[in-house]
């Protein structure tokens, strides 16, 4: 049986209103029409894809929550009338609703015509499904099988688990029952010796190895949210970070950093939250972990690049050392007390990397711009995360994803210029 993990579960809270709702959003532009017998065909294999799944609650106590398989979807989603360029962001911002990763389809796929003559495509789904790069391969294997046999209405290779038909419900009930059974056994034994051992550490504490402490609380009343699309030459990007004795990477994280302390940020030190990728195979999944890590105003590329590789070596620890699975077998709202800002710090960088050739086009289109991004649907309650950056390469251009979520990101445009006048990066519309 294919169980949530405790990422999946904390994305799944936040869809459940505790915390920032989050969705994950992938962006192509094409310059010209698309069909809608294209999109219908795309659509059909998400459908019968790893996005076609749904969280299902276990039965017995202590087991983990599991994923069925999911065929139903919402609507492929085509917009009325050509949107000007400055609308494809407001447009796309408004397409995380009604995403329900347990009841109702988790996923959606939109398009509307541009004024240009092209086309602009948006796969939408819950965060809880999957991540970024998880979301990327998901749309690669639909854009790959456009050549193949046209999808039937079972699930193919793409699909995991049974189907709810596939067996007579006495049988499937009984299978079920015995697989929650011995994950409970499983999870409860993990739990009581993990919390063992964090109590004796407890008892005689070490020294606190990571320079950052407990998040700061700060008051969201005012804050409101600011997306902005740019794109950089990968060349020059690359060129730029060579010379400053960094790494592509360390320059992305320089730059978030500068671009917040130019939109006002008060404070001499930022900490900056790091995404790592984990998986060893591509699969569409929440795959990652979260590190960190402390920049000041005289870092450098040079040196964010040496602290950042340290810092991808350790991992953000679990609440008060107790073993992570304890999130799972608590109600809701006490997993999210004890999980509450994990991962947040005051810049998000999540750097991509390179996309797959197999989105460069989409059917006979050749795609010239493509976008991942994360955006907040209904938000109410902020992060303590004032600004957030994806950085993503595809041949030789970079796009950089922004979401400002701070009080006065009014500016964020001029904060932008000036923090890349400082390094003589060019950024360029999206």
């Amino acid at each position: 049986m294919d169980h949530l993990t405790v990422v999946d579960e904390i994305f799944l809270r936040t869809h459940r209103g505790m915390g920032t709702p989050i969705a994950l959003q992938g962006l192509w532009r094409t310059t010209d029409a698309m069909q809608p017998a294209l999109l219908r065909a795309i659509h059909d294999r998400l459908r019968l894809g790893h996005l076609g799944r749904r969280v299902v609650n276990p039965r017995v106590p202590g087991a983990r929550r599991s994923w069925r398989p999911n065929t139903r979807a919402h609507p492929l989603d085509i917009a009325v009338g050509p949107l000007p360029e400055r609308e494809i962001l407001p447009w796309a911002d408004t397409l995380g609703a009604d995403l329900d990763p347990e009841y109702a389809p988790g996923w959606r796929l939109s398009a509307a015509r541009l004024q240009d003559g092209g086309t602009v495509v948006a796969l939408t789904c819950s965060h809880a499904l999957t991540d970024a790069r998880g979301l990327i391969h998901a749309i690669t294997a639909a854009l790959r099988s456009l050549e193949s046999t046209a999808p039937d209405a079972s699930p193919g290779p793409e699909s995991s688990g049974p189907s709810p038909g596939s067996s007579p419900d006495g049988e499937l009930r009984s299978r079920t029952t015995a697989s929650e059974w011995a994950d409970a056994v499983s999870q409860w034994a993990t739990i009581f010796g993990g919390t063992a051992r964090a109590l004796r550490q407890r008892l005689s504490p070490a020294p606190d190895a990571s320079p950052v402490r407990a998040a700061r609380d700060a008051d969201t009343s005012d804050r409101h949210l600011r997306p902005l699309l740019l794109t950089f030459d990968a060349a020059h990007w690359d060129t730029t970070a060579l010379t400053l004795g960094g790494t592509p990477n360390s320059l992305f994280i320089h730059l978030m950093a500068n671009i917040l302390w130019q939109n006002g940020f008060p404070n001499p030190t930022i900490i900056a939250s790091l995404p790592v990728d984990t998986r060893d195979e591509p699969r569409v999944d929440n795959d990652l972990a979260m590190t960190e890590i402390a920049i000041r105003r005289t870092d450098t590329p040079a040196t964010i690049r040496d602290r950042a590789k340290a810092a991808y070596q350790r991992r953000m620890s679990s609440p008060a050392g107790l073993p992570e699975e304890i999130l799972q077998v608590l109600p809701d709202r006490l997993a999210y007390t004890l999980s509450k800002g994990a991962g947040e710090r005051d810049i998000l960088c999540s750097n991509i990397g390179p996309l797959p050739g197999a989105v460069r086009k989409v059917g006979p289109h050749n795609c010239t711009r493509v976008a991942a991004r994360a955006i907040h649907p209904d938000i109410t309650t902020f992060p303590r995360t004032q600004l957030a950056g994806y950085l993503s390469q595809l041949d030789d251009t970079y796009t950089l994803a922004l979401v400002g979520l701070a009080a006065d990101n009014d500016f964020l445009p001029e904060a932008i210029d000036k923090a890349c006048a400082t390094t003589g990066l060019l950024p360029r519309p999206w």
